[in-house]
Formats: C-alpha cells, sequence, structure tokens
C-alpha cells in the first residue's frame, strides 16, 4: 500500500499537517500547497434521501428520550484502533451508536440534548476532508487515502438528525452543565470530556436500556435478519461444493469460501468463521482454521453473513465432509436434531426464555442414560448438570446487531425473562465427544455435533429464518448430493 503522512486527530485539525518520518518527500512546497487548493468540481450530494430505517431510529430515539428526560445523553461510534504501526482495523461503529442512528462513521458522536419537550438530537461528525490546509491530500485519513466524507449538510439529510463538526465536540462537552450520561468504552476523548460529570452507575443505566431497546425487533429489523440469513444459506451452498478443494488445502478454504459470500452480499462476517473439521468441531470457537479436512470425518461450519446494516445471522451444520453419515456419527447428529427441534418448538410468546434451553438438555440428557455414558435417572443427571460435560454451552441466544445480543440486559428481562413476538434468538443443542475422553467408547471420540437455526417469535409461534437449509441428517445428505452435481 502507498505511504502517507502521520495523520491528525481530530482535535488537531488546525495544526500542521504531520510528515511521515521516512517518507520519500521532504516537505511540500508554498507552490504546490497552493495548486492543490483549486481546479476541484463541487460534489455535494443535492438529492439525497434519508437511509431506510430512519423512521425506525427517530422512534428509538424518541424511547430513550421518553427514559432519560432532562438529561443530556452521549453516545459515541468509537474512534479507529491501530492493527499494526500506521494501519488500522476496519472500522465498526458501536451497536448503540448505529442502532439510534444507523450512521457507521468512525468519531461520529449521537448527544441528546434535554429540552422542554424531550430532547433535541444532533450527530456529531468529521466533516469533509478541507482543502485548504491540504488535509485531504496529506492527510491519513483525508479524502485521498481512505475515501469521501459525507458533508455535514448531506449527513443532516441522510439520518434526519441536524450534523454538526465534532471537533468542537469535547470543549463544548466540557463546559456542560446538568446531568449526563454517556455509553462507555468506546471514545476516550469523550470520556475524558466528561469526567467530573458522570458516575459508573449512571452511565450503567443508559448501557442496559440501550441493551434491552434492542430486544424486541421491528419490521425492519426482522428484514434485516432474514437478509442476513439468506445470505448465510447461499454460503453454506458455497462451501459444500468446494469441499473437496477444503480437502486438498486446509479449513482455510471454507472458511475464505464463506467469507467471500459474506463480502459480496453485505458488510462482512457477523463474527469469526467456525470452520472446524474432524476433533477440531469439539473446540466451542474453534477459529484458527488451519486444520486438515477429511473424507469420513465432520465438519461443524458456525457462520454468519453480517448485512451492511450491521445485522447478523448465525448459523451452525454439521456436514459429512464426504456426503454421507456413519452409523455412529448419525446417531449422534440425529439426538442434537431431536434435541433441537424439542428446543424450538418450546419458542413462543409467553414461555420463558429458559424453556428452549430445558427442553433441548432434557433430551441430550436422555441419550446420554440410555447409551450408558451417565448414570440416570435423567431428573438426576439434569439437576447436577452431569450432561453437561458433553453439551458443554446454553442451548442460544439473542440475535441481532450484536451476534449475542442485548448482552447487557438485566436477567430479569432476558434469561429469566419471557418471550415476546419479535425477539430473535438462536437455539443450538450440540454434543462434543473430545478425541481425549476416556469416559466414552473410543467410536465417539473426537465427533463434535451442533445444529443451529436463527428462530423469530411470532404472534402464534415462531418462524425459522434458517428454514431453508436441510437440519434432518438424510435431507442433508440428499442436499448435499445435489450440491456435488
Amino acid at each position: 500500500m502507498a505511504e502517507e503522512l502521520t495523520p491528525a486527530t481530530p482535535d488537531e485539525s488546525e495544526e500542521p499537517i504531520k510528515q511521515r518520518k521516512n517518507g520519500l518527500y521532504p516537505g511540500v512546497s508554498d507552490e504546490l500547497a497552493e495548486n492543490m487548493k483549486s481546479g476541484w468540481a463541487d460534489t455535494e450530494l443535492r438529492d439525497l434521501e434519508p437511509i431506510a430505517q430512519a423512521a425506525e431510529t427517530a422512534a428509538r430515539r424518541a424511547a430513550l428520550s421518553a427514559r432519560f428526560p432532562g438529561e443530556r445523553l452521549v453516545i459515541p461510534a468509537g474512534n479507529l484502533k491501530t492493527r499494526s504501526n500506521d494501519t488500522e482495523y476496519a472500522f465498526r461503529a458501536s451497536v448503540e451508536y448505529a442502532y439510534l442512528t444507523g450512521n457507521q462513521t468512525e468519531d461520529g458522536v449521537l448527544v441528546l440534548e434535554p429540552t422542554a419537550g424531550g430532547h433535541e438530537a444532533t450527530i456529531y461528525l468529521l466533516p469533509r476532508s478541507d482543502r485548504e490546509n491540504g488535509e485531504f491530500w496529506l492527510d491519513g485519513q483525508g479524502e485521498l487515502w481512505v475515501g469521501r466524507r459525507h458533508s455535514l449538510t448531506e449527513a443532516g439529510t441522510l439520518y434526519g438528525i441536524p450534523a454538526s463538526d465534532v471537533r468542537e465536540l469535547t470543549g463544548a462537552l466540557r463546559e456542560a452543565t446538568g446531568p449526563v450520561r454517556v455509553v462507555r468504552g468506546y471514545d476516550a476523548g469523550i470520556e475524558a470530556a466528561l469526567t467530573d460529570k458522570v458516575t459508573a452507575e449512571r452511565d450503567e443505566e443508559l448501557r442496559v436500556f440501550l441493551s434491552e431497546s434492542r430486544l424486541v425487533k421491528d419490521e425492519f429489523e426482522i428484514g434485516e435478519l432474514q437478509k442476513a440469513v439468506d445470505s448465510t444459506v447461499r454460503g453454506f451452498e458455497d462451501v459444500v461444493k468446494v469441499l473437496d478443494k477444503a480437502e486438498a488445502t486446509s479449513e482455510r478454504y471454507i472458511e475464505g469460501t464463506f467469507f467471500l459470500r459474506a463480502r459480496v452480499e453485505g458488510n462482512d462476517v457477523g463474527y469469526g468463521t467456525i470452520a472446524a473439521a474432524g476433533p477440531h468441531a469439539c473446540t466451542l470457537h474453534w477459529v484458527r482454521n488451519d486444520g486438515a479436512v477429511r473424507s469420513g470425518e465432520l465438519l461443524l461450519l458456525d457462520a454468519g453473513v453480517e448485512t451492511h446494516t450491521y445485522y447478523t445471522a448465525d448459523v451452525t451444520r454439521t456436514l459429512p465432509v464426504n456426503g454421507r453419515f456413519d452409523e455412529i456419527q448419525r446417531k449422534i447428529y440425529d439426538a442434537v436434531y431431536e434435541a433441537q427441534e424439542a428446543g424450538i418448538a418450546a419458542v413462543k410468546p409467553g414461555a420463558k426464555y429458559r424453556d428452549f434451553h430445558d427442553a433441548a438438555q432434557r433430551v441430550l440428557a436422555e441419550k446420554l442414560v440410555e447409551w450408558g455414558l451417565v448414570e440416570g435417572p435423567v431428573e438426576r443427571v439434569l439437576e447436577l448438570g452431569l450432561q453437561r460435560r458433553w453439551t458443554l454451552h446454553g442451548t442460544g441466544h439473542m440475535l441481532g446487531m450484536d451476534v449475542h445480543d442485548c448482552a447487557a440486559a438485566r436477567v430479569e428481562a432476558y434469561v429469566d425473562g419471557t418471550l415476546e413476538p419479535g425477539m430473535c434468538l438462536t437455539v443450538e443443542p450440540g454434543l462434543y465427544f473430545q478425541a481425549d475422553d476416556l469416559t466414552v467408547p473410543e467410536e465417539y471420540r473426537g465427533i463434535g455435533v451442533r445444529i443451529e437455526d436463527d428462530i423469530l417469535v411470532t404472534e402464534d409461534g415462531n418462524r425459522n429464518l434458517s428454514a431453508a437449509l436441510p437440519r434432518r441428517s438424510d435431507e442433508v445428505e440428499a442436499w448435499m448430493a445435489s450440491l456435488k452435481g
């Protein structure tokens, strides 16, 4: 990649652009600097329409305003993070900020100023690169290096929120009076400006409220989740078609194949793809993906496409690499399928959140007792949690803009809560027999199976958003055969 000059931070925008220590140009002549200021066309975008979710983000801000009347609320997007020297990780705005604005720009901050009737929202952003001081071509984050930013006028139109220059915000916040809350952990500069005005307890209340706000999805969110799942289904199909190439290389071929679909149809993968072949399937979050893919073994693929609006799918299928389950693999797979069926059936409005987990775990405990791997009765096994040696994890979680969505919600609103229409969660039981587990027959060892689907709670039950991917063992085999031609 090309060399650039050292980026300036927003607060340094009026200072001279810094030179790279080992750059090939010693400086900028006055003549060149003057030349670069002029001769550029007007590129302001004047025919923009608001983003698709503008009405939804406005409603979310209204709910936030109603919850915290009379208080200034500050929600940052976050800043770029260095990956190595002067290169940065791809930026992903904080979920709280993106949920309330639809904007995904680094350094952005949403501020809700209290008014007599509620709040007045302002979105603080970096304006377009300055042509006068040379930032647009000399600064590492200038327009000619990383691309055009929207003007503040354009941003106001897109997001339905008046936009101001974020470089003026920290000074204003230092002078602010009255109660303030900030979402912590994303922007150290904003937090420093508010350090004597906020408390950890009050800020946590804000974070918890925003997390719980996402428990029930609106129609736009449900549409985005379905879009993410549909792309994910196509990504799984892509993988099945190239399993022979994965056998010739490694799990990385599977990871890369799915990633191509995620980047072409979405923003990214929603989390690190788990492409776990053979005994790696027994490692719950195997993301090294550097192992061999062998005929006769199983591939556990846990992956999800993230849409351009940050909503992610989270789907798992356990597939026989050669297209056919052997007897032991099918026995274990069918047990997990039966457990998942019980779990999905328990997802309905008015049910306790824990019901689907309990239903799935009961089936797995029954199988383990039936197979002689643990001493019954089943009630004893469940009471003592003895099945967990082989089931390991919970049976699911909320899904949305985070793969493990709403994580900051109160326990009584989430795990101890009640399902409502519009909630979206995963149902993902599994059985994992570690390669070194001497308590199970040798033929079980090294087999890991998980089946995971994304389930929307509806008015009359549930809808499996990922139903297009076969789950029953015979249907999986037929599907794989059809894709391999």
